[in-house]
């Protein structure tokens, strides 16, 4: 850059009133549209001190490097390029955590949440109305129109099923358009999930009630450039959110994905077993083995889908991820065929002895996935 375009650098008053209000804009492949929600903080803001923290998932089509080029430019502009992490929800955790301002927002990179609204959210928090301010689609003046049938219909169920089971008092709890005194979020942060896409019910249901919030009505826009990032599996997070909530946190939503693709796994191995001893009479301790072995690489592939996805092994790391969860499972395999058929040969009910087994590797192989196989790098 040539250095008489080159912004001056910030003293230190300067920086410090830079930092009263930071947005937190999650990114995946949003560069047609970073620098348009740029212009419109610096329209909307105005001489409010502000900063606006992109957190990218290392997009594909390099968001991250737009965004790098602009805070060369602003140096209100931050850029925090995560690696081998994804999800909104651990995106918008670290955004937050990583700012400076003692009030944080949260919205989406993809303009259809409405900027213009973010100065009437500082003045309440600012005065002490709040501590929480929600931008609601659901409250008079609030209008979600832009959704067609289908995903407004999932909207307000999932919407009735938070506010039901886990008592959530306000009226949009499935916002993303939201902002929070930074030291409250603090309080909180332990105690959050870093998967999943629901950042705001996860926030209120951690909370119980602690939080003064304020709704106040917004209108969801119609996304102009890039693509929608929810798919069929923001269901099951929601699901898993719900249930570990309802849990007090007790079970994580990870180890709830494991233990449903384990519950699969289970059916796959005594599945196979059926098939190898009663149809093509191989022995019971190979047939018991192949089970096992049929059922470790169903597991794999499902959870490098679903419960890791945000860790998810492809080309080559996806055929080492296999070998090395064979080999990090072998010893519970051993466990596992050994205790079948000790069962087996003590009361030979194929089925009884192949369950007991099979489970005997669950806390194992769910301990060494984690820490050898998907290991955050």
């Amino acid at each position: 850059m040539n250095e008489a375009l080159r912004p001056a650098p910030l003293d230190s008053t300067q920086a410090a009133a830079a930092r009263q209000l930071s947005i937190v804009v999650p990114t995946f492949n949003e560069r047609e549209n970073v620098v348009t929600l740029y212009e419109r903080l610096k329209a909307t803001l105005g001489e409010t001190p502000w900063e606006v923290v992109f957190v990218d998932d290392n997009s594909p089509d390099e968001t991250w490097q737009v965004v790098r080029e602009l805070s060369q430019r602003d140096p209100r502009v931050r850029c925090l390029r995560r690696i081998g992490r994804r999800g909104l929800s651990g995106a918008c955790i670290e955004g937050i955590l990583a700012s400076g301002a003692p009030f944080v927002a949260v919205m989406d990179a993809d303009l259809q949440h409405d900027e213009t609204r973010l100065p009437q959210m500082l003045a309440l928090l600012q005065d002490g109305e709040a501590e929480l301010v929600v931008g609601s689609r659901y409250i008079d003046g609030g209008s979600a129109d832009s959704f067609n049938s289908q995903r407004r219909g999932v909207s307000e169920f999932a919407t009735l099923i938070a506010k039901r089971l886990l008592r959530v008092e306000i009226a949009d709890p499935m916002s993303g358009f939201f902002m929070i005194r930074r030291d409250r979020f603090e309080e909180l942060a332990p105690n959050l999930s870093v998967h999943g896409f629901k950042i705001l019910l996860d926030i209120v249901a951690t909370a119980r009630g602690s939080l003064r919030t304020v709704e106040i009505p917004f209108t969801f826009g119609t996304r102009l450039a890039g693509e929608s990032k929810l798919d069929s599996m923001v269901a099951l997070d929601f699901l898993g959110l719900i249930l570990a909530k309802m849990t007090g946190d007790a079970v994580s939503l990870r180890f709830l994905l494991f233990a449903l693709v384990g519950s699969i796994g289970l059916f796959v191995h005594l599945l196979t077993l059926d098939v190898a001893f009663n149809l093509f009479a191989v022995p019971f301790t190979e047939a018991h083995a192949l089970g096992a072995v049929v059922a470790m690489t169903s597991n794999f592939i499902l959870n490098n889908a679903l419960t890791y996805r945000d860790q998810r092994l492809k080309g080559l790391a996806l055929l080492r991820g296999l070998l090395l969860f064979y080999l990090v499972c072998s010893v519970g395999l051993l466990a596992n065929v050994g205790v079948a058929f000790s069962i087996y040969g003590q009361q030979p009910i194929w089925w009884l002895a192949g369950a007991a087994g099979a489970l005997m590797g669950v806390v194992w192989n769910y301990a060494m996935s984690s820490l050898f196989v998907w290991r955050r790098r």
